[in-house]
């Protein structure tokens, strides 16, 4: 298919992301095609592993394309929207758990959909140009594709903030915060590349690791987490609103422009993610059920119309005050009964 590029070469199983024009923004067939090509390698014995890298220099895949998303959803059709979500997780869900080495070439900008293909495999590699961002909660979603696994595992309360804020993590931040794990030169990737479909040997790259750039976020951590310690969105406001830093207006300029219910949404889920019993499965579950309901309950149309239909950067979003009730977090984020997302292979 014309969107992205398929085969194997040598000893590795290669996916390759071919709309730069477009930052390599995912489609539904693409996520299936990458599904389809995973399930056929998973069992053969003539791929060691898997890398995933794209054209371009801007991105390796700034998201998800949502305007079927949107056309759909504007005329009351949420079905598509949740087959597109479900199939996607569990592809997600497959990256992760993948019993082969999968290795994902991480340039320029990684968001959303690019972060739950290109985050959760087994060796991440940034460079130079690398920024990761979760910027969901500027169109009315929340973090999702598996990335609150990583959210709820980040160092103190970076999970929170990285939410809320959609701040981008340059290389040296997304190592830090547990979505990538090296850095090395993008200059040297093609030749790294040639070697690992020749060798099949994932260690390759550990041997070619640098010392990733220094991390803005790990500086800025203590501070952090004394700014989003609370229990709730409004706790946090709170704290952030009332503290005479020069730090919290830039934080607070950041969430204002996002839906207030989708941060209070995230910073909920992180609170109930926490704790011995997280796994990938039971991140996209609680994910699933805030993207089931986003088109009928939640800003995601709206927030869509505001940035990407209509441009006028004005959404009218739900609780445009920031008050975000309880009970309104909880309606999103209560059981889908038999809807739920599950991890059965078709």
């Amino acid at each position: 298919m014309p969107d992205i590029e398929i085969c194997t070469t040598g000893r590795a199983g290669r996916i390759t992301l071919t709309r730069p024009k477009a930052l390599n923004a995912l489609t539904y067939e693409m996520c299936m095609a990458i599904d389809t090509a995973l399930r056929n390698w998973r069992e053969d014995d003539g791929v060691d592993l898997v890398i995933m890298d794209a054209e371009g220099d801007k991105a390796f895949c700034a998201g998800g394309d949502i305007a079927e998303l949107y056309e759909t959803g504007i005329k009351g059709d949420y079905d598509f929207g949740r087959k597109f979500w479900r199939d996607e997780y569990r592809l997600n869900a497959m990256i992760f758990e993948y019993p082969k080495p999968v290795i994902s070439f991480l340039q320029g900008f990684t968001m959303g959909g690019g972060v739950g293909i290109g985050c959760h495999g087994s060796h991440r590699v940034v460079g130079e140009s690398s920024k990761i961002a979760l910027p969901e909660c500027s169109i009315g979603l929340v973090p999702d594709v598996g990335s609150t696994l990583m959210l709820a595992l980040a160092p103190g309360r970076l999970g929170e903030y990285l939410g809320t804020t959609g701040y981008r993590m340059g290389p040296g931040d997304a190592i830090f915060a547990g979505f990538a794990d090296h850095f090395i030169p993008i200059a040297e990737w093609s030749d790294l590349i040639e070697m690992l479909e020749a060798s099949g040997n994932a260690e390759l790259i550990k041997t070619h690791a640098k010392t990733p750039p220094k991390s803005e976020l790990e500086d800025q951590q203590p501070e952090i987490d004394s700014y989003f310690a609370g229990e709730s969105l409004g706790d946090i406001l709170n704290t952030l609103s009332h503290s005479e830093q020069e730090t919290p207006a830039e934080i607070l300029r950041l969430m204002g422009r996002n839906s207030p219910l989708s941060m209070a949404c995230i910073v909920e889920m992180l609170h109930r993610l926490r704790g011995p019993s997280l796994t990938q499965r039971k991140a996209l579950e609680l994910e699933y059920r805030f993207t089931y309901r986003a088109m009928e309950h939640g800003d995601f149309l709206e927030g869509i119309r505001a940035q990407i239909i209509d441009k006028d950067r004005s959404p009218r979003w739900q609780f445009s005050d920031q008050s975000v009730p309880a009970v309104a977090v909880s309606k999103m984020l209560q059981p889908l009964g038999q809807n739920m997302l599950t991890f059965e292979e078709t």
